[in-house]
């Protein structure tokens, strides 16, 4: 008696079907159907606070794992990579231009620093466009609207908001409202 019910629960758990394995180019996969890591510290710089391996392009690549059941094409398991957005930093920090812009902004040092040398010797030659140009300099640098010349971001020393710009162009679709 207990030989068979031992039989039947065994074969009652060997009844379950395999999951259905599904081979597909992770790269079309949707949200939900993936999960990348979340922000740590193997994943983050210290230095400037972005993803590891930020290119030019401002795109980092991260491992990401397919949903259970999904074989990606390329590596043949369920991770795979994607790019993922961050800012491109080469260095110049936020803190050092601002200081530069609030002391000795006047003699063009934060111009010279950001690598702006034609307008850094300008400031200099005028003392900073008699004072005006170093306030109107102070407040562009403060909100970020200057930035380093070779289009990269600040480093910033602290993970959390920053200032995102964000433009319009021709090629950018407006939703129409209803309500309007």
């Amino acid at each position: 008696m207990l030989l068979l019910f031992l039989f039947i629960v065994a074969n009652s758990l060997g009844d379950t079907e395999p999951q259905q394995l599904h081979r597909v180019d992770c790269s079309t996969l949707r949200m939900g159907q993936y999960i990348c890591p979340d922000p740590s510290v193997d994943f983050i710089d210290n230095a400037t606070q972005q993803p590891k391996g930020c290119t030019k392009e401002n795109k980092a690549k991260v491992v990401c794992r397919a949903a259970d059941g999904i074989i990606c094409h390329g590596t043949n398991n369920s991770t795979f990579k994607r790019e993922i957005p961050c800012k491109y930093t080469n260095g110049y920090s936020f803190e050092t231009a601002l200081l530069l812009s609030i002391f000795l902004g006047m003699f063009g040092a934060d111009r010279f620093y950001l690598g702006y040398p034609a307008l850094g010797l300008l400031k200099f030659c005028t003392l900073g466009f008699m004072f005006l140009g170093s306030l109107i300099d102070l407040i562009l640098i403060a909100t970020q609207v200057v930035g380093p010349a070779d289009g990269s971001a600040y480093v910033i020393p602290y993970y959390g908001a920053g200032i995102s710009i964000i433009q319009s162009d021709n090629w950018t679709y407006r939703l129409p409202q209803g309500d309007w």
